[in-house]
C-alpha cells in the first residue's frame, strides 16, 4: 500500500465510506404505525420522551418561521433509519446523537439516516432545523392565521405540518416552547411561563408543560393579546388568551371557566393539568378545539348574538371536558375517538340541562331517532370510517359526538347511576397521563358492573343498528333517507 498522508488517509476514508451509504441507502418511504384510520401517521422504532421547539416569527403570519425543533427519545427497536412526520416546511439540516446525517423526504415523512446502526433501549437524541410555513389551506390544519398573528389546530393528524414529531396520539411526549417575536406581539403556549428574554427588538417566550401531551394538542398563540389571569379550584392557575381590543367585551364569559372547573370536579375528579384558560383568536374558525391547557375558540362564538347563553356555556364544558377525556387519557388509536368526543359530549348536555337548555333525556332520544343514519353515513362509534379524501376533518361527525354520548347513556341505563359515575372516575384516574384503548374501558366498566358487559357493547360500539334503549322501550330510530 503506497504511504499517505494522514489527512489524506481520512479523506479518502470519509469519501470511501459516503459512496457506501449512499449506495446502500433505500429511497425515503413513509412507515407508519398502522393506524387504521391514518396508516402512515406516527412512527415505529422509538419512543419520544420530550420536545424542544424554538419559532421565531417575523411579524407576518404569512411568512415562513424559522424553527429548530429538539426530540428526545428512546430505540424500541434497532433503527438505520429513523421516520420523523413532517409535511409543511423546509429542512436545513439534522442532526442525530450530536452528528450531522443524511434525510430525504416521502409524502409526509423526513426520514433520517441513523450514523450508525441503533440498538433498541438507548438514547436517540434528533435536532432538526426548519422552517415551519403557515400559508398552508386552514382545511389541512396546523396553524391558523388569525388576524393578528397565529394559533395551531393540529387535530387530527396536523401537529407534522408544524413542526417534525411522532405525530400519534399513542406517543405523548413532555413540551418545552421558546416563541421569538417582535415585542409589540405575546407569546403564549401550552402549558406554564418559565421565562421571558428581551434582546434587541425580540422577546423571546419560554413554556414548559408538566404533564405529556399528545401532538395533536399542542398549542402556540402568537398575537397583539391580552393574558387574563384568574384563580381557580385549589389555587389552580387559570389564564385566558385573548385579543387585547376585546378584553373588556369577552370578560363576561372568561370569568366563568373557575365555577366550570369546579362543576366538572365534582363529577370526575380534580383537574389534570397545571393550569387551564381559554385562548381566543381572531380567526373565521368554525370549531373550538380542546388543546392541551389552553382550549382554541374562534372570537364569534362569543360574539355572535344569536347562540344562547347555555349553548355557549356547554361547548365551553365540552372544551373543559376533553382535558380529562382526551388530554389526560388520550386514544391509543384514531378509533378510540368516541372515547373523547363522546365523554365531552355527554358533559356538555348534563351542563346545558342545568343551566336552561333542553334535557339529557329529550337530547339522547332525539339522537337515538338519528343514531341508525350517523352510523351508516360514517360507522358505528368504535369503528368509524375514515375521512373523506382531502376532508381530514370529516372523520368528527355526528356519531362522534351525541352518536357516541348515547352509549353513555345507554349504559348508565344499563349498570346504574351509582356504578357509571364510579366508572367514569376511576377512567380518569387509573389512566391518567396515558393513553387507553376503548376494550380498556369495557373492560373496567365490566368490572364495575360486576358483569360481563360484553355483549352490550358489542352491539353499542360496532352493530350496524343501534341496539334498543335500556329501560326505553318506546324509542325508535328513524329509518336512513
Amino acid at each position: 500500500m503506497p504511504l499517505l498522508t494522514r489527512r489524506l488517509r481520512a479523506a479518502l476514508l470519509a469519501t470511501a465510506s459516503a459512496t457506501l451509504v449512499a449506495a446502500a441507502l433505500p429511497a425515503p418511504e413513509p412507515l407508519g404505525i398502522g393506524d387504521r384510520l391514518f396508516p402512515e401517521l406516527g412512527n415505529p422504532g422509538y419512543d419520544v420522551l420530550a420536545y424542544d421547539i424554538a419559532f421565531t416569527y417575523h411579524g407576518s403570519n404569512t411568512k415562513p418561521l424559522d424553527a429548530v425543533t429538539k426530540i428526545s427519545a428512546r430505540t424500541t427497536a434497532p433503527l438505520d433509519r429513523i421516520n420523523l412526520d413532517f409535511a409543511r416546511g423546509t429542512v436545513r439540516g439534522v442532526e442525530v446523537n450530536g452528528q450531522s446525517v443524511d434525510f430525504g423526504s416521502k409524502r409526509e415523512d423526513l426520514v433520517l439516516q441513523a450514523p450508525r446502526r441503533l440498538p433498541a433501549g438507548v438514547p436517540l437524541n434528533i435536532t432538526v432545523r426548519h422552517t415551519s410555513d403557515p400559508s398552508g389551506s386552514g382545511d389541512d390544519g396546523g396553524w391558523v392565521r388569525t388576524a393578528d398573528g397565529l394559533a395551531m389546530a393540529n387535530q387530527a393528524d396536523a401537529a407534522h405540518r408544524v413542526f417534525p414529531s411522532n405525530d400519534h396520539p399513542s406517543d405523548k411526549a413532555y413540551f418545552t416552547f421558546r416563541i421569538t417575536a417582535p415585542h409589540r406581539l405575546t407569546a403564549v403556549a401550552a402549558g406554564l411561563p418559565t421565562g421571558k428574554t428581551r434582546h434587541g427588538s425580540s422577546t423571546t417566550w419560554t413554556y414548559r408543560t408538566e404533564h405529556p401531551m399528545a401532538t395533536e394538542l399542542a398549542q402556540v398563540s402568537i398575537g397583539s393579546s391580552a393574558v387574563a389571569h384568574r384563580t381557580g379550584p385549589h389555587g389552580l392557575p387559570v389564564r385566558d388568551v385573548v385579543p387585547a381590543a376585546d378584553r373588556k367585551k369577552l370578560e363576561p364569559w372568561l370569568n366563568k371557566t373557575p365555577a366550570q372547573l369546579e362543576w366538572m370536579e365534582q363529577r370526575v375528579g380534580r383537574y389534570p393539568f397545571e393550569t387551564y384558560g381559554v385562548l381566543v383568536a381572531d380567526s373565521p374558525i368554525g370549531f373550538a378545539l380542546e388543546t392541551q391547557t389552553l382550549s382554541l375558540f374562534g372570537k364569534s362564538f362569543f360574539t355572535e348574538p344569536g347562540y344562547p347563553e347555555w349553548y355557549v356555556d356547554s361547548v365551553m364544558i365540552h372544551e373543559l371536558a376533553h382535558q380529562w377525556f382526551g388530554n389526560s387519557v388520550s386514544p391509543a388509536s384514531w378509533s378510540d375517538l368516541w372515547l373523547n368526543e363522546g365523554h365531552a359530549s355527554w358533559y356538555e348536555a348534563r351542563y346545558a340541562e342545568e343551566n336552561g337548555g333542553p334535557t339529557l333525556e329529550r337530547r339522547m332520544r332525539e339522537a337515538y331517532k338519528l343514531s341508525d343514519g350517523w352510523r351508516a353515513d360514517g360507522g358505528p362509534p368504535a369503528h368509524p370510517e375514515g375521512p373523506a379524501p382531502g376532508q381530514k376533518l370529516s372523520l368528527f361527525r355526528p356519531v362522534m359526538y351525541d352518536g357516541s354520548a348515547l352509549v353513555l347513556f345507554a349504559l348508565r341505563q344499563e349498570i346504574g347511576e351509582a356504578a357509571f359515575d364510579r366508572l367514569e372516575r376511576t377512567w380518569v384516574r387509573v389512566h391518567r397521563d396515558s393513553t387507553a384503548t376503548t376494550a380498556d374501558f369495557t373492560r373496567l366498566a365490566s368490572g364495575i358492573a360486576g358483569r360481563d358487559l360484553t355483549g352490550f357493547f358489542d352491539g353499542w360500539l360496532y352493530g350496524k343498528k343501534t341496539p334498543p334503549m335500556p329501560g326505553h322501550p318506546d324509542w325508535s330510530s328513524a329509518k336512513p333517507a
